[in-house]
């Protein structure tokens, strides 16, 4: 077969040959056909990746943390359920804490979010002249190493420049406890990260459909005769200035003795993919909040249902005792290293016990 009876198709590096069946010329009517395949969906932030990876790996003088801190940062407003629970428990711990000379109540924020953030927190002592402890300051976890040779001793690598070096024994590091490595810890709400990344990838999606505008609506389909060229002009005319403000007009067409049915207006169905945008919203949220124990209806959850989310106090009481203590526990590990209660909370007054204690608006006391 020569190569002016040949018709060479490249999709996707391979080539394909396609010739006449009967061995002759191609004519103007041959025509190729090609072959495409699409392959698996592939994640932003692989799951593979996310699930199996656990080893710190050495990176000069510090282990890198198992999972990067850069990704974790970014994902931490992906999604509006997952900034919202972090910056809900941090709210409520930043109102129980009492300030402490030594600690303010903004180190103690950022040694917060830190911890609820990256799983890892870090504070510092910012000393005299004299050697003694004028405060304490938080460490920005995203930037902070551990080191390979002594693991008491932190790097903080500021971008552009040199790390900087503390001193062995300088930095308290509250971690949480892992079954894969004793290095760094790991948040629990990994699970749920590509939960989250899927409700992003839903609301990315609609925006960009509605945002292209290349939406068909309907095909208007004549098969009446009469309809002469100057009212199908017209029509066309008409629709194409449909566009911009007020493009949701009105049109009359009126054909003298035409035939029934002989003008149609043909609607397309939406192209979903058979995806349902509210349901794979709903429950990766679903997923999100039960990856931080959160319920609905302390995150602004709209109930669906008459019978609503439940008593609200109760929920934030059951809410503070089974998630908020357990954390105030953790982060009171900082008095030991310090030698110092630096970090105090207040006593948690029950909300549902106050609620039915106060007396109904507009009553008068007796």
């Amino acid at each position: 077969m020569s190569r002016k009876n040949r018709v060479r198709t490249k999709v996707q590096g391979h080539v394909r040959d396609a010739a006449p069946a009967d061995g002759g010329k191609l004519s103007h009517e041959a025509f190729s056909v090609a072959e495409f395949s699409f392959g698996d969906a592939t994640s932003v932030l692989d799951g593979r990746w996310l699930m199996d990876v656990w080893e710190c790996s050495v990176w000069g003088k510090w282990y890198e943390p198992p999972v990067p801190r850069e990704y974790l940062a970014k994902c931490l407003r992906v999604n509006p359920h997952h900034a919202s629970a972090i910056t809900y428990k941090r709210q409520l711990l930043e109102r129980a804490f009492v300030p402490h000379p030594l600690l303010s109540r903004a180190e103690f924020s950022a040694f917060v979010l830190d911890w609820l953030t990256f799983a890892d927190a870090y504070v510092r002592p910012v000393r005299n002249l004299l050697g003694g402890v004028l405060r304490y300051e938080r460490v920005m976890s995203k930037w902070t190493r551990r080191g390979r040779d002594d693991l008491s001793q932190y790097f903080y690598l500021t971008p552009g420049e040199v790390e900087h070096a503390f001193t062995p024994g300088e930095v308290f590091h509250l971690r949480t406890p892992d079954v894969n490595q004793e290095i760094y810890g790991v948040p629990d709400y990994l699970a749920a990260l590509q939960s989250a990344l899927l409700n992003e990838s839903a609301t990315l999606f609609r925006r960009r459909f509605y945002n292209n505008g290349a939406h068909a609506g309907f095909i208007l389909y004549s098969t009446d005769g009469k309809l002469s060229d100057q009212a199908q002009k017209a029509i066309v005319d008409q629709l194409r200035a449909v566009k911009g403000n007020g493009n949701f007009r009105n049109l009359f067409v009126h054909v003298p003795e035409g035939k029934e049915d002989g003008l149609k207006v043909v609607p397309f169905n939406e192209v979903a993919a058979k995806d349902d945008f509210l349901s794979i919203k709903d429950v990766s949220r679903d997923d999100v909040l039960a990856a931080h124990r959160m319920p609905p209806s302390l995150i602004g959850i709209v109930p669906k249902s008459a019978g609503g989310l439940g008593d609200i106090a109760k929920s934030a009481d059951v809410y503070h005792r089974t998630e908020v203590e357990p954390i105030m526990q953790a982060l009171v590990q900082l008095n030991d290293w310090a030698g110092d209660e630096v970090i105090r909370f207040a006593p948690y007054e029950p909300m549902a016990t106050a609620a039915s204690a106060s007396p109904a608006p507009g009553s008068a006391a007796r």
